[in-house]
């Protein structure tokens, strides 16, 4: 058999597949710009401890950034880890929102290796991305040249633009976040939980409507459409994770209580003075232990 031969037999249809990597293996890409936050190290650590895997496309010419992002929308399991990547190399924040993810599934799953039920899905999305809104403003004062925030930013200026919302009422939108980011992952957390319960309720269009209305005086609310919110729905939906956004169609004990666990975190964030010292006590410290 000649090289030629090997080749095409290698990177054949029928044997492709991923190759896995744990974080040391990758390189982390603008990783200085995250030095001053002190959480960030901590849930770099909490994929170590965990031996988290994610998976790397086969080098065979088609490893490009739009094929892992589509494979990640489309088959999006966050309790069961395993993110795809390009290449051997990872954005910084990435490392930040899987190890979210990854929490999630450890609390908030019926049991382990279950799938998360719909409000459970909802509720560690709402919080790793919530947190990428905290890292944005934790990082204007400090890190501005940060290859996150030239990508970030002007996502988010889309999504508002989009909305109507003009540069100055931008600009006052980013120091509120700059100035309290705490308070911005709380807010944005619970905006998009409750726009995706509210939403994974709705039966139809005018329905969804109505939900978005009701949400539309928010401060977060022009962010509403920079977030993947139909990719979290239709992938619950058609997992058929649940009905009605918070009970469960599979008569599944293990998953009423598992829905029953989210619903007392979001009350509990809700009521708690900074939501994300809450979640860094009760389930990033557990993690490091």
């Amino acid at each position: 058999m000649n090289p030629t031969e090997k080749e095409t037999i290698a990177t054949s249809p029928a044997t492709l597949s991923f190759e896995t990597r744990t974080l040391d293996d990758l390189t982390i890409d603008d990783e200085r710009s995250f030095r001053h936050v002190g959480l960030y190290a901590d849930l770099k650590q909490v994929l170590r401890r965990a031996n988290f895997r994610f998976q790397v496309l086969p080098a065979n010419g088609k490893a490009t950034w739009d094929r892992a992002l589509f494979l990640n929308l489309t088959y999006w399991r966050p309790e069961a880890g395993g993110d795809v990547l390009v290449d051997d190399t990872i954005p910084a924040d990435v490392v930040a929102h899987v190890a979210w993810h990854h929490l999630a599934g450890v609390a908030l799953a019926s049991g382990p290796g279950a799938p998360l039920s719909a409000p459970a899905l909802f509720m560690g999305e709402a919080i790793a991305s919530a947190f990428d809104l905290y890292l944005v403003g934790r990082l204007l004062g400090h890190a501005p040249d940060s290859s996150f925030l030239e990508t970030q930013v002007p996502a988010m200026k889309d999504a508002t633009d989009a909305l109507g919302l003009d540069d100055g009422n931008f600009a006052t939108l980013l120091r509120g976040v700059a100035d309290a980011p705490e308070r911005a992952f709380a807010d944005l957390r619970a905006l998009l939980f409750d726009a995706c319960t509210a939403l994974y309720a709705s039966t139809n269009a005018e329905a969804a409507l109505r939900a978005f209305g009701k949400l539309d005086t928010h401060r977060f609310a022009p962010l509403l459409h920079h977030y993947q919110l139909s990719n979290w729905i239709l992938y619950a939906r058609a997992q058929d994770h649940g009905s009605g956004g918070l009970c469960d169609r599979s008569g599944d004990t293990r998953s009423e209580g598992a829905d029953s666990r989210t619903q007392v975190l979001d009350v509990e964030l809700r009521e708690t003075p900074d939501a994300l010292s809450w979640l860094t006590k009760h389930w990033v410290a557990p993690a490091l232990r």
